[in-house]
């Protein structure tokens, strides 16, 4: 393989390593994660079935291959609700490339280990899926852009091909994998032609646009060799050297992902605000205080008698929370 740059050996402080290149004279980009560290402290403070296990391990390296390429300061959060066992899956991820994620199962779910996206999620056809754009520093009276659709595909990564079909008119082209140790994704995308160009340049680059065409086509069919057992078996600066050797693209510096969980207690109090004083004060005739643990990162936040009444002496509501933070238990 030919490169402008020289493909960059793992680094040896971290495993989580995100890789994009970009293929010379074409309009097609490439992406490789592997997310090991991060997928371990994701999977700490939870013990999911197999099947969910990988379902959840590939939304993450997913997250991280469409955040990498966020324009913006702030978040993507890939949801899917579902109307099986599983009852919703939720990545986030940042423009950092921090990530955090977790599952929430049916109470007494029976899971299979070969359970199928479908069998967990769209067993009636009601799954939908949810992406999330939400800024960082929102402009007055600026909301969060939510793209909401129906759960089309059998696999993670046909679910986001679709959507970026139909919402982002991109074509995408994603191979997911995830077990117990590792989850690794390759992401390849044709960018749009952006016109404007004057008849004569559009002349001189009729043949340069079905070289283009090629690429993608060829691209594409390198990447469909890839199997998920090769993609969990095999690094990513490897897998790079194997798929793409006669190919001549530009690769840039690596960026890593790692874990971050950005709950606080200003969040959770918001959360509980949002339950209404009614089931707060229902809930302290049982117990003199309300432990609350968040989902994603387990930490534990108590609030006793006289921190409740003070999350509701301002009488102001929070905005509603775009996603489900934490677990109530009194």
């Amino acid at each position: 393989m030919t490169t402008t740059k020289p493909i960059p050996a793992p680094v040896p402080f971290s495993s989580d390593t995100l890789q994009k290149f970009m293929f010379e004279n074409a309009d097609v980009r490439g992406e490789f994660v592997e997310i090991s560290d991060t997928w371990r402290q994701v999977r700490a403070h939870h013990d999911y079935p197999p099947a969910v296990q990988t379902l959840l391990g590939e939304m993450l390296a997913a997250a991280a291959l469409l955040s990498a390429n966020l324009k913006f300061n702030g978040a993507i959060i890939m949801q899917i609700h579902g109307d099986g066992p599983v009852r919703l899956l939720v990545v986030e991820c940042d423009a950092q490339l921090q990530l955090r994620a977790t599952a929430k199962i049916a109470e007494d779910a029976v899971i299979a280990d070969d359970a199928t996206l479908t069998d967990l999620l769209n067993a009636r056809g009601m799954g939908r899926f949810v992406i999330t754009l939400d800024p960082m520093d929102k402009m007055p009276g600026q909301q969060a852009y939510q793209g909401i659709v129906p759960l089309d595909g059998g696999s993670i990564a046909t679910v986001i091909e679709n959507y970026m079909l139909r919402s982002e008119q991109l074509d995408t082209r994603l191979w997911l994998a995830a077990d117990a140790s590792v989850s690794r994704g390759l992401l390849l995308q044709k960018l749009p032609d952006h016109g404007g160009k004057r008849q004569s340049e559009q002349a001189s680059d009729e043949a340069d646009d079905i070289d283009r065409g090629d690429t993608w086509e060829r691209a594409v069919m390198l990447g469909s060799t890839l199997r998920p057992a090769e993609l969990l078996s095999t690094d990513i600066v490897t897998l790079m050297k194997r798929l793409f050797w006669e190919e001549t693209i530009r690769v840039f510096e690596p960026r890593h992902p790692q874990f971050h969980c950005s709950c606080t207690r200003e969040k959770v109090g918001n959360m509980l605000k949002m339950l209404g004083q009614a089931e707060i004060d229902s809930a302290l005739e049982e117990l003199d205080k309300l432990a609350v643990n968040c989902d994603f990162c387990g930490h534990l936040y108590e609030f006793d008698r006289v921190d409740c009444a003070q999350l509701f002496a301002s009488g102001e509501m929070p905005v509603e929370s775009l996603l489900p933070l934490t677990e109530v238990k009194h």
